[in-house]
């Protein structure tokens, strides 16, 4: 008869122990990753909870009665650059920058439309002038009503930023990569002594044209620059150029990029989002695709009315058609009876 082994029970009791205390120090790396998740997790929220929220008012918000189904599949949100060189964020200032980020809700595709600052629109209770005035008479309301009513939109909320955050931004990030033109090169540092001037940092004035890094006040310099071909048509696609660039540096930093990023930042912004808003579309940030930018209007004129440089849709009423179809792929799109009554006023001037 084959003798069988029979462990001995001393050794028994120590693989028993040894098992226990493989698992209770894999229950014990789990319980650490839990409590650093919920520590990360908390601490990015409380940072959320320092913005400076607007609570926006919706019967302040108007709105075109127009019919197109195709929107309600967007979120539509507006970003203003606020044109203040104290870097002030809710007094009266224009808007110096005007972009549209529309959000495929489904397939989180964004598309990117700026608004050239001095686009000829009607403003309520101010009359025909340039859109940018209307963050300086109005606010957020009354700059997002005009958007509505001007374009048949539905945008209901809004982030306002100033020279500051962006450039804080971009440094958190490491800098951001732009091709830069012989043209732009001279009104980039000429705008880069402007810029660090207004936020307290060191002007570092590049030497050369071509693709290289920019730091925070070279890039928000890089914004600013009006006065080569295109005038603010090119400045406008500046500025949707260095969003992308954000965007795409953003996605590949790491958490400690990321939670130095919103300490540094969120001070620095305005808006009608609340936390658990921010929360949510911060989470979704490594789905965001950008799949078009331009500006608006797609045709459009310089012109001068009542003494006043202004951009003049040629006309309101395509280029709201165009729009929308830019936006949310609807053809052949036919503008409120508001729209074209602005459209048709505007040609008469």
């Amino acid at each position: 008869m084959k003798a069988t082994y029979k462990e001995p029970a001393a050794s028994r009791k120590q693989t028993k122990k040894s098992k226990k205390k493989r698992r209770l120090k894999g229950i014990l790396v789990l319980e650490i990753l839990f409590i650093l998740i919920v520590v990360a997790g908390a601490f990015i929220f409380y940072q959320f909870t320092r913005i400076n929220t607007y609570h926006m008012d919706d019967s302040n918000i108007a709105m075109n009665d127009f019919d197109n189904d195709d929107i309600d599949g967007y979120r539509n949100i507006a970003i203003f650059g606020v044109d203040s060189r104290a870097n002030k964020l809710t007094e009266n200032t224009r808007s110096d920058s005007i972009i549209i980020a529309s959000i495929n809700k489904k397939t989180k595709d964004v598309k990117l439309l700026s608004i050239f600052r001095d686009t000829y629109v009607n403003i309520e209770g101010h009359g025909y002038t340039k859109i940018n005035h209307a963050y300086s008479y109005g606010g957020p309301e009354l700059a997002i009503s005009t958007i509505n009513q001007n374009f048949d939109l539905d945008v209901k909320d809004f982030v306002t930023v100033n020279f500051s955050a962006l450039t804080n931004v971009i440094d958190k990030l490491g800098g951001i990569t732009i091709d830069i033109t012989d043209a732009e090169l001279e009104y980039v540092n000429k705008y880069t002594k402007d810029v660090a001037k207004i936020n307290g940092t060191k002007a570092v004035y590049l030497t050369k044209a071509g693709k290289q890094k920019l730091n925070g006040t070279q890039a928000t310099a890089y914004c600013r620059v009006r006065y080569t071909k295109g005038g603010d048509f090119t400045r406008a696609q500046r500025q949707r150029t260095v969003m992308q660039a954000i965007l795409k540096e953003a996605k590949s930093a790491s958490i400690p990029t990321i939670a130095a990023l919103a300490n540094e930042m969120i001070p620095q912004i305005y808006t009608s989002l609340d936390t658990m808003e921010i929360v949510k579309l911060a989470s979704s940030v490594f789905s965001y695709e950008v799949t078009g930018d331009t500006g608006f209007p797609f045709d459009n004129t310089p012109k001068k009315i009542n003494k006043a440089a202004v951009v003049v849709p040629n006309t309101l009423e395509s280029n709201v058609s165009k729009m929308h179809e830019y936006l949310f792929g609807t053809e052949n799109y036919t503008p409120s009876n508001t729209v074209i009554s602005y459209s048709n006023e505007i040609k008469n001037r």
